[in-house]
């Protein structure tokens, strides 16, 4: 692993790192804040999704995160949201909804995108690895977020993996993939015409075919440029009101797509997040949460 950047920030680390993925074949580059701590100690791991045309960057350098962990004690990590590179296949157009910066959180099985595309692979498992290796995370208190086709993929790989993680949230999801134009154009491109193995990754699907987190939080703009087209949080308010699955969506009035928005609440989630990561003799720190 390469170190591509490190600067001290509140009292921590930011660091910007690239390795080359056995999952994507590629390299790929993320970012780790990593908070002040004692030495020897091990520090819960919030997971950060990133949307359409973003990067690590996105969120490193415009989500004011890391006032939030520095005083929580959180490590925040940010993948990236495709294989990159010589040889990685893209929109034959250009598209922004597809290709590179849009890989969907999933693994490929179509060509030309097969060899490279395995998002899901890297984001479930070999990211994990590293960042056990090489920082001073606990692996057993891990939770994840994600903002629009990122927060598709926090909420399907948190309702895949409910035992892995101890929260879940989003910013401005895209619910129900199967169900609008960025999503259907995704899944069929990377995984093909079979729609049952479409809700494997689409988080409304996965709620009406029984799976199950202790709750769910979603903030979502009500001037957000796609909304009714591309989001439609109704959707998975329906599907958890009618499962059971408890649910906690926040229409912020005047708040659009942008990381304005998504700045704005990021304090509020990572206490949500932080209220669920320690036990309850060690949440003094989060106690001063919003929700």
């Amino acid at each position: 692993m390469e170190t591509l950047s490190a600067n001290r920030a509140f009292g921590g680390v930011q660091g910007v790192y690239r390795h080359a993925s056995s999952a994507t074949g590629t390299d790929m580059t993320f970012s780790v804040f990593v908070p002040p701590h004692e030495a020897g100690a091990k520090l819960p791991v919030v997971w950060y999704l990133s949307g359409l045309t973003c990067s690590h960057a996105n969120v490193t350098e415009k989500g004011e995160f890391r006032a939030a962990c520095a005083e929580l004690g959180l490590i925040l990590v940010a993948p990236d949201t495709s294989p990159r590179g010589e040889g990685v296949a893209d929109d034959p157009d250009g598209a922004y909804d597809f290709g590179l910066g849009a890989g969907f959180y999933v693994d490929a099985t179509q060509q030309p995108f097969a060899p490279h595309y395995r998002m899901w692979s890297y984001v479930t498992q070999e990211a994990p690895a590293l960042v056990a290796e090489h920082f001073p995370a606990d692996m057993a208190r891990q939770s994840i977020m994600g903002h629009s086709m990122g927060g598709h993929g926090a909420l399907t790989i948190g309702l895949r993996h409910p035992d892995r993680f101890k929260a879940v949230s989003a910013f401005s999801p895209i619910v129900a993939p199967s169900q609008v134009p960025w999503g259907q154009k995704a899944l069929g491109g990377y995984l093909g015409s079979d729609r049952a193995a479409w809700r494997q990754h689409d988080a409304v699907a996965l709620i009406e075919d029984g799976a199950r987190l202790p709750e769910l939080l979603v903030d979502q703009g009500d001037a957000d440029q796609f909304l009714a087209e591309q989001l439609r949080p109704e959707l998975l308010e329906a599907a958890c009101r009618a499962a059971g699955q408890p649910l906690t969506l926040r229409l912020q009035p005047g708040y659009d797509h942008s990381y304005y928005f998504i700045s704005t609440f990021m304090a509020g989630h990572l206490r949500w997040h932080a209220e669920r990561l320690f036990a309850p003799q060690d949440r003094a720190i989060a106690s001063q949460s919003p929700f």
